[in-house]
């Protein structure tokens, strides 16, 4: 195993080239430069089935993750997430990335009987983004060290992100190495 740390990006956007691919670039670029091998996943290349709520994943209590029965795409893009050392969730709120987020039960606990699942933070439909982004982070469990915020930005169909957005990210991405 390489010592080098491996960070992984998880895009939710199904615009490639966009907003937030042009924010993921950044963090990744600050990440690459600090010696990071670094990946970029989208989530829409990837077989993400809906959850069918059978909740058989959620039967094991402890913090080994439960299996999800469905077999797709998700169990590997879990083990790539959790064998990373730093990982980058970007999304506007997209069906992909709440799917994504759906799929992430498998990390509570969530006997028969119980009307909830072991988890204070629970991820519903009307969560805001960034909740569910850090709540995503956290049952992958990951810490958050940075937030970048580019929301209402996209007013124009090719539209480029600023300067001070672009530095931000660069920093979060060498940030995100040093922290691994």
């Amino acid at each position: 195993m390489s010592d080098t740390p491996e960070i992984i990006a998880l895009v939710g956007s199904y615009r490639k080239g966009g907003m937030n691919d042009q924010i993921v670039d950044a963090i990744l670029a600050g990440a690459r430069e600090r010696g990071a091998r670094i990946r970029k996943i989208y989530l829409s290349d990837r077989e993400i089935s809906f959850c069918s709520n059978c909740r058989s994943c959620t039967q094991r209590e402890g913090r080994e993750r439960g299996i999800c029965v469905i077999d797709d795409g998700m169990e590997k893009l879990l083990q790539e997430a959790e064998h990373a050392n730093g990982l980058i969730l970007a999304s506007p709120v997209t069906a992909v990335m709440k799917r994504f987020i759906e799929r992430l039960i498998g990390y509570t606990w969530w006997p028969w009987g119980a009307a909830a699942p072991s988890i204070m933070a629970r991820l519903g439909g009307s969560a805001k983004a960034l909740a569910e982004l850090k709540g995503a982070a956290r049952l992958l469990g990951a810490a958050v060290s940075g937030v970048l915020w580019v929301g209402l930005a996209a007013r124009s169909e090719h539209q480029q992100i600023g300067r001070r957005a672009v530095q931000k990210a660069h920093r979060l991405g060498a940030d995100l190495v040093g922290h691994s």
